[in-house]
């Protein structure tokens, strides 16, 4: 009989152990939850830290890319207009040299230089 009363008290430390078991791995089980929930809010916080300094990032990377393709745009209209500019400068020198006969580009230059002694009397 002590080997049944021994067997059952045996029995009973086991089951005390395995409920204090039990009770130990709900509690583990509880505190796992809460760091992978912490963990999780966490990478989240993170990940929209990243997303926002990315996109600060991208911006600064913007403003001078868009500022490099306007003065390139400026520069390049700049250039055409200087271009335009000489051709039509050309062209009317060429009209100008195709219409001008010599007595009228004597007559030119003959008013010209009456303008020029009209100018230095009215300084002297």
């Amino acid at each position: 009989m002590s080997t049944i009363q021994n067997s059952e008290e045996l029995c009973k430390v086991a089951i005390d152990q395995l409920d204090k078991a039990r009770v130990r791995l709900r509690e583990v089980e509880r505190i796992a939850n809460e760091i992978r929930v912490n963990g999780d809010s966490q990478i989240e916080r993170e990940k929209e830290d990243l997303i926002k300094v990315a996109s600060e990032n991208l911006e600064q990377l913007e403003d001078p890319k868009n500022e490099t393709v306007y003065s390139e745009q400026q520069r390049v209209i700049d250039q055409i207009r200087q271009q335009v500019s000489r051709q039509a400068l050309r062209r009317a020198i060429g009209t100008l040299n195709s219409r001008l006969n010599t007595e009228l580009h004597l007559r030119t230059i003959d008013h010209n230089i009456g303008l020029l002694r009209a100018m230095m009397n009215t300084n002297n």
